[in-house]
Formats: C-alpha cells, sequence, structure tokens
C-alpha cells in the first residue's frame, strides 16, 4: 500500500540522477523533474521485518506507487503531470486525449488522421481479419493493405468507442444504496440508479455520429463508481494488415519479453452514417522524431482487471489455489491444440492458441509473481500502514477497522474448496471444454427440471441448449474429457462419488474412450436423436456421469458463490475505506475502463546484462538469419532480402515504465505535444507482476514504434496513400492520387 500522499514526505534536497547508461536524463524535461518522475523507485515507508530462505527481508517497504499510476480521467492527475513533467497539462490536454484514444474490443486504438484513420495492434484484429478474407484468402499469411477506399473492407459486428465523458458519480449512487436494508436491496437500487444515470447521460449527449453508451464502472472494488459515456461507431473497415509473422515475431518465446522485435501494428477505418470516412476533430499527430532514452510517454487505453487493491490473504488463495489451477488448464488445452494444428494446420485454430498461450504465459508470470516473497512482503507492508490508518481514525476504525481480517476468514473457508476448484477451473468454457461433459451436465439439468414440474416452455430452452453444444475435433474431445477426468481424480480423489461414476473401474485413457464409445451424448447427431426420442436413458454412460457430476458440481457453485457474495461487498467497503484515506493519491484498480499513465523511456537490468531501450530493423533482419527460416523468426518473402530503402536503423520496439495491463493491447503512447510515438502491445515478464503491483526498476511496457510503422508501410508495403494520410492529414481515395500528391514516379 503506497505511503500517505506525496506532499507530506517531499524531499528537501534533490539529487542528479542519471540513466543506466550513466548519462544524464536528457532532453524532454529538467533535471529535477526527471527525479521527482522516478522517486517511486524510493521506499517511502518504514520497513517490514520478515525471514525467508534465510534472508532477512527488513529492507522491504512499500512505495509511494505501489497501486500503480492507472489514472482516471474524471480525477485526472493535473497538477501532478504538470509539476513533474514541465508542461501545462490542464482540462483541455486531458480532453484531447481523451477524445483521440479509443476502445475496441478487449484492447485499445487511436484516431490518427481527421478522417476516421484508426491504428492499433495486429494481434487485437487478428479474428476479425481472418473474418474478412475471402474465399482462396489467407490473410494471416499474406497480410491485407487496401489500394483504395473501396477495396477497405466492412468487418461485420465491430465497433469503435469514443470517450467523450467520464464523471464520478459516486455521491449519487453510494448514498441511495447505503439506504438500502439488505444486499438484495442495494443490488436492486445499484441497478435503478444506475439506468437513470445512463439515461440521463444519453440524454445529454444525443445528436451526432455514433449511437450514444454509458457505461457505470465500478471502481475500487465497488467503493466508488464512474460513468464513462462514449459514441459508438459499428461502420469500421479493415484498411491494413501485416502478416502474421510480423506482428507475431517470435512467437511465443518472444511473448512477455524484451528485447523485441515485432511489427505489431493494424490500420482501420470509422465511417459515418453517409458512408464516407468519418471527419473528427480529435486524432493524434503522427511523430517523425518519436523518442529518445529519458523521454516521458503517456499511454491512454482500458487496462484489464487487476488485483493491486486485494488483501494479502487473497493474493495467497490465488498463489495457492486459483492461479495455479488456471496455469495447468491453460497449458493442457494448448497442448492440445498445438497438436492438432501441427496435424492440420488452421488460421482460426492459430488465432485461438495465440490467445490461450497468451493466458499460460500470463498465469506463468503471475504465479512467480505471487511466489516472490520479496512482492508478498512488501504488500504486507503496505497493508499493514494501511490497518494502522484505519486503527489511528476512530471513526474509519470503526466501521472498516475489521474489513481485512473479515477477508481473511472468508480465504480460510474457500480453502476447503480448493480440492472442487481446480477439479472444475473455467468448467464449460465453450471450445475449451470437452463437448460430452457440456451435454452430460446439461441433460442432467433438463432431467432435473422435468421431474420438478418447471413449464414447457423453460424445458424446450434446455432443450434447445443442449442440441447446440457442437462438437469438437475428435482428437481434441478426447484430450479436454481425459484431462478433466484427469483433474476429478487427482483434485477430489479415487473414493469421490464423481470419480468413481467417471472411471468405472477403468484407467483414465479408458474410461475417455469407453464414453466416447457407448454414450450418445459423444456427437451433437447422436445428442439430438435421443433429445428427440424425450431423452437419453438412465443406463446411458454420459447420462449417469452428468448426474454425478450435477450433484458434485452444483453444490461446490453454491457454496463458492455464497462465499463470493460475502466477500464482495467487504471488498467494495475496502476500497471505500481506502479512498477516504488516500484519496485520489491511489488510483483504482484496472477495470477495463479508460485510464492514462505516465511513463519514462529506460533501459533495465535483466540476465546479468541491460537492455536497450529500443531495438531496430537490424535486430529483426539478425533473429531471422539466427534462427532460420523454419521458426517463429522467419519473414515473408515480401521481406527478403531486406526492400530497397528500408531503414534497418529504424528503431522497432521500445520501452517504457508506463504502468500498462492486458486491455492496454493497442493503446498509443504520446508525447506532452500529444504526437504519437508508439502502440502499446506487450509487457517483460518481469512486469507481469503488475496484476498485483507496480514495480517499475522491474517492469517495462513495450512498444512498437511508428517510426517502423511508417518505414514498413512505405518502403514494404508501398502503402504511399496511408503513409501520406498519417503526414499531411489528407484523404486519398487511390494509390494513384497519393503517388501524384508527394511527387512519386511509377514504373
Amino acid at each position: 500500500m503506497p505511503a500517505p500522499p506525496a506532499s507530506r514526505y517531499h524531499p528537501t534536497r534533490l539529487l542528479g540522477i542519471r540513466s543506466a547508461h550513466n548519462r544524464p536524463i536528457p532532453r524532454a524535461f529538467p533535471r529535477s523533474r526527471a527525479l521527482s518522475a522516478v522517486l517511486f523507485l524510493l521506499p517511502l515507508c518504514s520497513p517490514l521485518s520478515a525471514q525467508t530462505g534465510g534472508v532477512l527481508l527488513d529492507t522491504i517497504r512499500a512505495g509511494h506507487f505501489d497501486m500503480g499510476k492507472m489514472w482516471t480521467f474524471e480525477h485526472a492527475p493535473s497538477q501532478y503531470f504538470t509539476r513533474t513533467y514541465g508542461f501545462q497539462a490542464d482540462q483541455d490536454w486531458f480532453e484531447r486525449a481523451r477524445m483521440a484514444a479509443l476502445r475496441i474490443s478487449g484492447c485499445s486504438a487511436a484516431f490518427v488522421s481527421p478522417n476516421g484513420l484508426v491504428v492499433t495492434n495486429h494481434h487485437c484484429v487478428r479474428g476479425q481479419v481472418v473474418r474478412v478474407a475471402r474465399e482462396g484468402e489467407n490473410l494471416l499469411e499474406t497480410g491485407f493493405q487496401s489500394s483504395s477506399l473501396e477495396d477497405e473492407r466492412p468487418i461485420p459486428g465491430f465497433w469503435v468507442d469514443q470517450l467523450i465523458a467520464a464523471e464520478d458519480v459516486s455521491d449519487e449512487l453510494l448514498g441511495a444504496m447505503d439506504r438500502a436494508g439488505s444486499v438484495a436491496e442495494r443490488e436492486r437500487i445499484r441497478g435503478e440508479v444506475s439506468s437513470a444515470i445512463q439515461q440521463r447521460l444519453a440524454d445529454r449527449h444525443t445528436g451526432g455520429e455514433g449511437e450514444v453508451r454509458v457505461d457505470v464502472t465500478a471502481l475500487y472494488n465497488g467503493g466508488r463508481y464512474s460513468a464513462y459515456t462514449f459514441r459508438r461507431h459499428t461502420d469500421v473497415r479493415l484498411v491494413a494488415a501485416v502478416e502474421l509473422q510480423l506482428g507475431n515475431f517470435g512467437g511465443d518465446a518472444d511473448n512477455f519479453t524484451f528485447p523485441r522485435y515485432a511489427l505489431d501494428f493494424a490500420f482501420l477505418r470509422v465511417y459515418g452514417r453517409d458512408g464516407e470516412p468519418l471527419k473528427t476533430d480529435h486524432f493524434f499527430t503522427w511523430s517523425r522524431d518519436g523518442v529518445e532514452e529519458g523521454d516521458v510517454v503517456f499511454v491512454i487505453g482500458n487496462p484489464g482487471p487487476t488485483n493491486r487493491l486485494n488483501t494479502v490473504a487473497q493474493l495467497e488463495f490465488q498463489r495457492d489455489v486459483l492461479v495455479p489451477a488456471q496455469k495447468a488448464f491453460y497449458a493442457s488445452r494448448v497442448a492440445a491444440m498445438r497438436e492438432m494444428y501441427a496435424a492440420r494446420p488452421d488460421p482460426a485454430l492459430m488465432t485461438r492458441i495465440l490467445s490461450l498461450s497468451n493466458s499460460l504465459k500470463a498465469n506463468t508470470g503471475r504465479l512467480e509473481a505471487l511466489k516472490d516473497p520479496v512482492l508478498m512482503v512488501r504488500k504486507a507492508a503496505g497493508e499493514r500502514l494501511f490497518q494502522e490508518a484505519l486503527d489511528r481514525d476512530p471513526a474509519l476504525g470503526g466501521r472498516w477497522g475489521r474489513v481485512i481480517a473479515e477477508l481473511a476468514e472468508i480465504q480460510v473457508e474457500k480453502l476447503a474448496l480448493a480440492g472442487e476448484y481446480q477439479a472444475f477451473v473455467r468448467f464449460g468454457t465453450g471450445d475449451t471444454e470437452s463437448a460430452l461433459l457440456s451435454r452430460a451436465l446439461l441433460v442432467a439439468q433438463y432431467q432435473g427440471a422435468q421431474a420438478a414440474g418447471v413449464a414447457a416452455d423453460t424445458l424446450a430452452a434446455l432443450r434447445q441448449q443442449i442440441q447446440r453444444v457442437a462438437d469438437l475435433p475428435e482428437a481434441l474431445e478426447e484430450a479436454f474429457l481425459e484431462d478433466r477426468l484427469q483433474g476429478f481424480r487427482r483434485h477430489l480423489g479415487d473414493d469421490h462419488p464423481l470419480t468413481l461414476q467417471a472411471l468405472d473401474g477403468r484407467t483414465v485413457e479408458g474410461a475417455a474412450a469407453s464414453l466416447l464409445a457407448r454414450s450418445s451424448l459423444a456427437t451433437r447427431e447422436g445428442t439430438v436423436r435421443a433429445m428427440e426420442a424425450g431423452s437419453p436413458p438412465p443406463d446411458d454412460p454420459g447420462v449417469r456421469l452428468g448426474a454425478a457430476l450435477a450433484a458434485t458440481y452444483a453444490r461446490y457453485a453454491t457454496e463458492f458463490a455464497a462465499l463470493g457474495d460475502r466477500e464482495q461487498p467487504l471488498a467494495a467497503e475496502l476500497g471505500r475505506a481506502r479512498f477516504e484515506v488516500y484519496g485520489t493519491e491511489v488510483p483504482p484498480d484496472a477495470s477495463s475502463s479508460p485510464r492514462i499513465t505516465d511513463g519514462l523511456v529506460i533501459p533495465y537490468e535483466y540476465n546479468g546484462t541491460l537492455s536497450p531501450v529500443y531495438t531496430t530493423f537490424f535486430g529483426l533482419y539478425d533473429h531471422f538469419h539466427s534462427y532460420g527460416p523454419e521458426s517463429d523468426w522467419s519473414l515473408p518473402g515480401r521481406w527478403l532480402p531486406p526492400p530497397a530503402g528500408l531503414g534497418l536503423t529504424t528503431p522497432l520496439n521500445f520501452i517504457s515504465t508506463a504502468d500498462t495491463y492486458g486491455g492496454n493491447s493497442g493503446s498509443p503512447a504520446v508525447t506532452p505535444q500529444l504526437e504519437i510515438v508508439g502502440l502499446n502491445f506487450d509487457r517483460n515478464i518481469e512486469g507481469l507482476s503488475r496484476d498485483f503491483i507496480y514495480l517499475p526498476e522491474r517492469g517495462r511496457n513495450i512498444m512498437v514504434d511508428v517510426r517502423a510503422i511508417k518505414e514498413a508501410m512505405d518502403n514494404v508495403y508501398d502503402a504511399d496513400r496511408i503513409v501520406q494520410e498519417i503526414l499531411t492529414h489528407r484523404l486519398f481515395r487511390t494509390e494513384a492520387e497519393a503517388d501524384a500528391a508527394a511527387g512519386v514516379r511509377r514504373n
């Protein structure tokens, strides 16, 4: 937990600071401001004595920014940015930054021209790239560059959100909820007041392009609430995308590492109601000079949920139960899918593998962070300071003094369900679950409802749900079923009723093979026939397994949910308490809501060496030649040999200490002048601890340098239409028109 506000601990003497290369911090801002920007590296709180592995940890202290720097726009850190970085970060600056940044599904993006041109990461839209491919095309392999406006391909069902207003509505919501007499009544009031807020703000911002949407978002675990008003644009078209080999250069091995050489970008365009490119007053100017070591950057995006406000007891439960179970789940699914892909390559399957591999590596890093005694002692130090602040104030202590202890008691109760959690982790999750098991559970629920005499329309809906469960490829179905049966045995025990029913005296492999051979629920066709006949017979082995599964799973789900229902209000109260103690000095946990974070472009030590602040195209070709054409560092034909004119010294990827997380993919990194210099696409492996704590001395976010994007579009893809648009802000309908404007003469 952070120390009290920095003003109480402001240093009386500023020392000169040098970069990791022992050079003075360069041109971005005065030396004194550079120092204040990195003061978070210094511990500000009293140490907590502890010992682990024979090492005394009494030097571990909580830092002022341990809870991070994911600032909200409704409580914009204007004074902090102005004081620290030496420019006028006023309301107008934050509005221009907010209006040019965008949200897309699961990621972030930015306007980079007044003509609706949008830039984001390739990995944020690679699923859409697959969707817009025409028969015979493999756009992941070949990439895509539209040569004219008419060639830009509509993306069905895709959307882009522009944040037009952000407002703290905590007083209105919490004031109404505090008058409730029960948890159920609080939830009812929360829904009613949220709906009223949404309607009021939607009416206020009605008109103009795009549908107005208002999200009322819980912050500080529900201790505060903010309303975010967006304009949603739904006519979005693919303009350009690199080959997967470039966007995912280095594959899983390079994921969450630096130095890095990925050209992870794509261009989209938003169109207005008239079918023409959207005209927007807010966009980021494309930087020609980029960044240098020591520069400040501001990253704007929508980071996904983090766990920084969790108590130490909650983090220990994640360490011991939740995260190991999730890691094991992803490992099994990725292994099975990779084996299938090796036998039968498919672009859609590869997209799924990449997504799950990312989750696997992220959970691996999260688990390593939770097992780091330094991190956990530092979290404990912050929690102790927070508890002391509550205890010192009778009013705060009287209301919230026992919340941390009560949350710890719930974690003890959750441990009693650890086996069930591990056995059922992510159970029933779409294309990563055995279809037979999904159908078995649904059939058990259907037969139970039928026996209870529920309404016919409810039974009909359940029947349709059962029949909609799609078949998996045989290899995946067998692998997923075996893994789940093995999980029952390992985590519930050989003598558990579910394990006994599932294995029926066989090995795991034998039981899976028997179920797939004998049960009508093994295929969608067999299930439909059985349901049309009334219901699968009770002696069907899948039906018998479903009955045992339903009994165990329902009991576990009910008990675990009940503990969650007790935990969530306490977490919200803890969030309110933190806000009372620290105010906006401590930003809320990430919540997929709009944030802005500041960071410095500085290197870091790793593996006994020192990172550069950026890599170049030279490194990309070095990796290709070092690992070979059959590796994850292979290059498409158009990149070999290096095209004439490609500047190999051009910066490709760079790093900063900006506080980013999943969901920040595609986030624009901008200068104080609001020039875009990069696109956030990853973190280093040390940065995976950011789920729990912000440690800039370890972690870096990784960005595609806009100089590399421009260089590739110009000299590899010959996309002059887009290059000229980002540089001149003019709309060019064709390549020929852009070439003429640029004075380019073609052969």
